[in-house]
């Protein structure tokens, strides 16, 4: 095997993601991939899912969906802008914590900085601080990193913890965010020639469809699945750009592409739909075991 052969199979993984280092999604890419693999910031979703379709990037983790915030509604239309297909997902129990620079003290904070996804999870804790105003930045991480270089008089973040020690900071508060059962739900997108053929035990599947705009469609749609007791687990619809008043649906369903139930539910499906694109076929993400916690 020549040089350029074994550079190719030692090179590790890279996963781009929206953030700084210390971002909850660098955090499930660990969690999901493991240790091995090597980290791409981007500043914005779009140049995340951008980073993989250009080939910079082998994956990226996108968040999807949390479960106190609801859908990430941007990646879902750009699930349909970009031609990647999903090849996993995991869930991550996201902890929030204030965090500072160690000269900071709780009772002199004046101004939080972060994510404002971050700063809506963390609604009592700001009812219960009236004094501390919100103030909306890119990222999370990131906002710690920015304090860490202002040394801002008065401010602080909402971060990992992993955010914490990855800039010098301190953690002020921890588990500020309003319930603990907070999770957020990440896909790992991938180009078309790098997915390659589902895993055979995988067991979940995405697509996406439009339909005509017309009585009953959709309860027609539904009804491809609930006749052949495939168990759906998402529906969410978006506007579709350039026809007002119609949608695109997202759909997560239990079963492989593999399946003749889901094979011919699809088939079915596609006989009406005005299009229909399967996004992945991949594993669930397991419940109640390691990759659901958030790192101390």
């Amino acid at each position: 095997m020549d040089t350029e052969q074994t550079n190719q199979t030692t090179k590790k993984p890279r996963v781009a993601f929206q953030g700084e280092s210390g971002a909850f999604s660098s955090q499930a890419a660990r969690n999901l991939l493991g240790e091995g693999i090597d980290l791409a910031p981007c500043e914005t979703f779009e140049q995340m899912f951008a980073e993989v379709e250009n080939r910079s990037s082998d994956y990226c983790l996108a968040p999807i969906e949390n479960s106190l915030f609801g859908s990430i509604y941007q990646n879902y239309d750009l699930l349909l802008k970009h031609n990647l297909r999903i090849v996993g997902e995991t869930s991550l129990r996201i902890v929030h914590n204030l965090i500072a620079p160690p000269e900071i003290k709780l009772e002199n904070v004046r101004r939080v900085y972060s994510h404002p996804v971050a700063l809506g999870q963390c609604q009592q804790f700001f009812a219960e601080h009236p004094e501390m105003q919100q103030v909306v930045a890119y990222d999370t991480a990131g906002s710690v990193k920015m304090l860490m270089a202002s040394r801002e008089p008065e401010a602080a973040a909402i971060a990992s913890a992993l955010a914490a020690e990855v800039y010098g900071a301190q953690i002020l508060k921890s588990g500020i965010e309003d319930d603990q059962q907070n999770y957020t739900r990440f896909f790992l997108l991938a180009r078309e020639d790098r997915a390659g053929s589902p895993p055979l035990d995988a067991d979940k599947t995405s697509i996406v469809f439009s339909l005509e705009h017309r009585t009953g469609s959709l309860f027609r749609a539904m009804a491809v699945f609930a006749l052949r007791e495939i168990d759906l687990t998402k529906i969410q619809s978006r506007p579709l750009v350039g026809h007002p008043w119609e949608y695109s649906f997202y759909l997560d369903l239990i079963g492989n592409t593999a399946d003749p139930r889901v094979m011919n539910a699809l088939s079915n499906l596609a006989e009406f739909a005005v299009n229909l694109k399967v996004l992945g076929c991949y594993r669930r993400a397991p419940k109640g075991k390691a990759d659901l916690q958030a790192a101390p």
